[in-house]
């Protein structure tokens, strides 16, 4: 079954209502016709739904697809994408453990690495993405967990799946991928060796901005882990939740191709503006991994991220110029957004973090929307002429 096919088609068995689209299954309890039969789905002799927090038809379904899409046979729903980052980290590492990450993922990823997971003897080594030396250094000494996120945020650099995962293999780490940026649509890690597979569904996955979620998907002797500590610490999704984001799986794969049909025709008229000193783009001519991304990704995605002539202060003017796009830390959006990474979603590294990360106080992150790309380009150019970068 085609990716877009599973994306609408699977869905539970339908109730006695005979209803075509599947319902919103809120209740946080499930009932038996029996004590004895409480005792059997609870001492798992018959498998299926006991409580809201464990699992409900909607999260399964929203599993279900979310496997399908990536090619993975397991997985669990959190409440947002930092709680899949963080029930990945806590069920699988303990004390005298050992992270190899990339030094380019989100801010609060990073955040968690170095400032809670210390505190339980957890140790994590940064790399920077494209220092192919560092990575095999840093993997040699045998990590749990190696963690990365291609394209990176904000600055849209990518690194090799099939080689990190060889890498990764060798030294009997697992290997996890935060595809947030790409969604299964585009990129499908695990079919260049990656174990685990992390998505924020408040993103693409949603689409509208309206509701957060997050995903953890792989085998499942790395998946049962994950569900266990979900199923004792609550970060669960709720009813509600996972059937907005399965419905919002049934457009993904043609949203998908909007944004990045709109993302790489403003990237190409960013990068021929006298005011933009660089554009960052997985599937432009200038990105020195155009051929990586072409290797394993489908398209270039709705993300990129420029830099400005100028400081910190053209950048604010340039943004507050803007009449059409939304000024918000969000992504994913079927609005096109704008965002200052240095001061928002990047602002608690400290500004040497955020050099290695590409981030300076003229880097705009763009999430490109669904809008009709003349009227997007126009709105920007127009923000560039009004605040005098040029």
């Amino acid at each position: 079954m085609k990716d877009a096919t599973g994306a609408i088609r699977l869905q539970p068995t339908k109730s006695e209502f005979r209803e075509h689209s599947g319902p919103i299954f809120m209740t946080s309890s499930f009932q038996y016709s029996s004590a004895e039969e409480a005792e059997a789905y609870f001492s798992g002799k018959i498998e299926g739904d006991i409580y809201s927090r464990f699992s409900n038809p909607n999260t399964t379904e929203l599993i279900d697809k979310m496997c399908h899409l990536e090619q993975l046979p397991a997985g669990v729903a959190t409440a947002s994408g930092m709680a899949a980052i963080f029930a990945t980290l806590s069920a699988h590492l303990k004390s005298g453990d050992l992270v190899v990450a990339s030094g380019s993922l989100f801010g609060n990823t990073l955040y968690i690495l170095q400032n809670i997971l210390p505190s339980w003897g957890i140790d994590t080594i940064l790399v920077d993405i494209k220092d192919n030396e560092g990575w095999v250094k840093a993997i040699s000494k045998k990590p749990k967990i190696v963690i990365i996120e291609t394209p990176s945020n904000p600055g849209l650099q990518l690194i090799d799946l099939e080689w990190l995962s060889k890498l990764s293999k060798q030294s009997g780490s697992i290997f996890a991928v935060d595809n947030c940026f790409a969604t299964p649509i585009i990129q499908k890690p695990a079919l260049w060796g990656a174990d685990i597979v992390i998505h924020s569904a408040t993103k693409f996955i949603d689409g509208q901005g309206r509701v957060l979620g997050g995903i953890v998907l792989g085998k499942e002797e790395f998946i049962s882990p994950v569900f266990d500590f979900l199923r004792r610490t609550g970060a669960s999704l709720s009813p509600f939740n996972a059937w907005i984001l399965s419905k919002s799986l049934e457009t993904l794969e043609v949203r998908m191709e909007r944004h990045s049909k709109n993302a790489f025709s403003l990237a190409r008229e960013l990068e021929s503006h006298s005011g933009i000193t660089s554009v960052s783009y997985p599937f432009l001519e200038s990105h020195p991994d155009l051929t990586l991304a072409k290797k394993q990704m489908k398209w270039g995605g709705g993300v990129l991220c420029c830099n400005l002539k100028g400081d910190k202060y053209h950048a604010f003017n340039f943004i507050n110029s803007l009449s059409l796009l939304s000024i918000t830390a969000n992504l994913g959006d079927t609005r096109t957004i704008v965002t200052h990474p240095a001061t928002t979603t990047h602002s608690k590294l400290s500004p040497e973090e955020r050099a290695k990360s590409g981030i300076t106080d003229t880097t705009l992150r763009f999430s490109v929307g669904l809008e009709s790309i003349d009227d997007i380009i126009n709105d920007i150019t127009d923000a560039l002429e009004k605040s005098n970068i040029e």
